[in-house]
């Protein structure tokens, strides 16, 4: 069995309000997800901001175009400081993902921090060193693109 961690930063010329507003809605996800992901929320969220024990489901395209559900429960909420979601269903065996917000004097900056493991034993990992690690590193390369489009670039590499 093993275990992957992926970790990602970006600085956002916003308050930390702004920030909370935008990652605490889970409809912007998919502003941020990949198009040839597919990725599709089927929850009803009426605009809800998230709370523990909040279940959201969608569907994704994550590997060679096969649509799998996947089901998420928002398991800890700091606000507007962070927020940690896990995976009940869907691709991999263990999915934790943690988005942290520091407050800074000229905006805000954002962590993600991603566990997870594949199954399948010895073909899991092969499929990790293959695909899946490089999957989720280009996910958050697209989201750091747009997310500069939406709030700007800022100038600090705090």
């Amino acid at each position: 069995m093993s275990v992957y961690f992926y970790d990602s930063e970006q600085f956002l010329p916003i308050d930390i309000d702004k920030a909370w507003n935008f990652f605490s809605s889970a409809k912007n996800l998919s502003i941020i997800t990949p198009r040839e992901l597919d990725f599709t929320i089927l929850t009803d969220l009426d605009n809800k901001e998230i709370y523990e024990g909040m279940h959201i489901d969608y569907t994704v395209k994550p590997l060679f175009g096969i649509k799998v559900r996947w089901k998420t429960k928002i398991n800890k909420v700091e606000k507007p400081e962070m927020f940690s979601d896990m995976q009940l269903k869907g691709p991999y065996k263990t999915w934790e993902h943690t988005h942290t917000f520091f407050k800074k004097d000229n905006g805000v900056l954002m962590k993600d921090h991603v566990k997870y493991e594949l199954p399948f034993g010895i073909i899991g990992r092969i499929t990790n060193s293959l695909l899946v690690k490089k999957k989720i590193e280009d996910i958050f390369i697209y989201r750091r693109n747009v997310l500069k489009k939406i709030f700007g670039n800022g100038n600090n590499n705090n």
